[in-house]
């Protein structure tokens, strides 16, 4: 009997559902550890796809004979590989079709709010701990922070009946490519981000800092621009409706943004301390933040998006509430964690600096998202 393979939206579908999924990954261990597919009733184990060219029998010893083994490895063929060898000894097995490859490419989209004037939808590209949006109004659109595979948001939008008017970069990203200016020449959509984020190109683009809101659809649906530096000197949020704060890297659910990648982490984390008490402070308890990465999968929340009241972030946050700039400015620094793998070259690709081709660019993305900061 051949063996099946699944996609990753099967997957996916599976382990949100709430029932149990076992994943036997066939890389190496270093790869395993530093990225793997996680979530809620997930059980997954690392055995490496050479070690089943031995037969040994402890191979096999944390393998259920209950449930389906989903086989995985980097691009699919190890899997089947090994996927068929488990079910010539009668497991139930099944593989990823193309591997951690396919999983990189997979968005999720959950909507988070949708009433007569607006809708509000979070793109969870979930193997990159990445959070885009889509605001609909009135057969209008607005994209914050797209990734690289536009064709989800394009798909999205004919979905959704609205032809997108307004692309947003929260700041210059550094650990996936934007999709924000191939997204603006694709649908002739203006593309937005900070001047300051953009010295040294001649990339098309309008400044934020020349709009103090932006309005679109017949509801006046408002976008307020908040300077909220410290991830990176240009890093903006966009308060939606006086209720939804699209906080870029700046805050997060669990931390803040790592203020280290311009070699400046004590002068970026004061002003990331500026940002949380002086401009992030006069925002309400029941303003839902809303940021561009996670770095848990804990942090997808009941309703299945990643979110929270900033009342909650401050209660849960304690670097939310060290008011001291000097114990402020030491904690943030000092717990910056691993730099993300090729980040120079992701930030020169995003700033119009070089081009690479898809496989390249596949190639850089590479791994988890290492631009959130836990403080607990």
């Amino acid at each position: 009997m051949a063996v099946t393979d699944i996609s990753a939206k099967e997957l996916h579908h599976r382990i949100n559902s709430g029932k149990s999924v076992f994943i036997l990954d066939v890389r190496n261990p270093d790869e395993y550890n530093d990225w793997k597919i996680e979530g809620k009733n997930l059980q997954s184990v690392n055995v490496p796809y050479f070690d089943f060219l031995d037969d040994d029998e402890k191979n096999f010893k944390d393998l259920p004979r209950d449930m389906e083994i989903v086989v995985v490895c980097a691009k699919g063929g190890s899997a089947l590989m090994v996927a068929e060898i488990l079910d010539e000894k009668g497991y139930k097995v099944s593989y990823l079709g193309e591997g951690m490859l396919e999983w990189s490419r997979f968005y999720h989209p959950v909507t988070i709010a949708t009433d007569e004037n607006m809708r509000l939808i979070q793109v969870n590209r979930l193997a990159k701990g990445c959070l885009s949006y889509m605001v609909i109004s009135q057969g209008q659109a607005m994209v914050v922070d797209p990734n690289r595979h536009i064709d989800e948001y394009t798909n999205l939008a004919t979905k959704e009946n609205a032809k997108i008017l307004h692309i947003m970069d929260t700041h210059l990203h550094a650990d996936h490519i934007s999709g924000g200016r191939e997204l603006a020449d694709k649908t002739g959509a203006t593309y937005y981000i900070s001047s300051s984020e953009m010295q040294g190109t001649d990339v098309p683009y309008e400044p934020l800092e020349s709009h103090n809101e932006i309005n679109f659809g017949s509801v006046n649906v408002k976008i307020l621009a908040i300077p909220t530096p410290g991830h990176t000197p240009g890093s903006v949020s966009f308060l939606v409706n006086d209720k939804f704060l699209l906080s870029g890297d700046t805050i997060f659910v669990g931390g803040l943004g790592r203020p280290d990648l311009g070699g400046k982490a004590r002068e970026w984390a004061q002003s990331l301390y500026d940002t949380v008490f002086k401009k992030i402070a006069a925002l309400s308890d029941d303003i839902v933040v809303l940021p561009t990465h996670y770095a848990d999968i804990k942090e997808i929340n009941e309703n299945g998006y990643v979110g929270a009241t900033l009342g909650e972030i401050r209660k849960s946050n304690e670097i939310m509430r060290t008011e001291d700039i000097e114990q402020f400015t030491e904690k943030v620094a000092g717990t910056v964690g691993a730099t993300p793998p090729n980040y120079e070259e992701i930030v020169d690709i995003n700033r119009g600096v070089i081009e690479v081709s898809s496989d390249k660019a596949t190639e850089l993305e590479v791994g988890p998202n290492r631009c959130a900061i836990h403080h607990g």
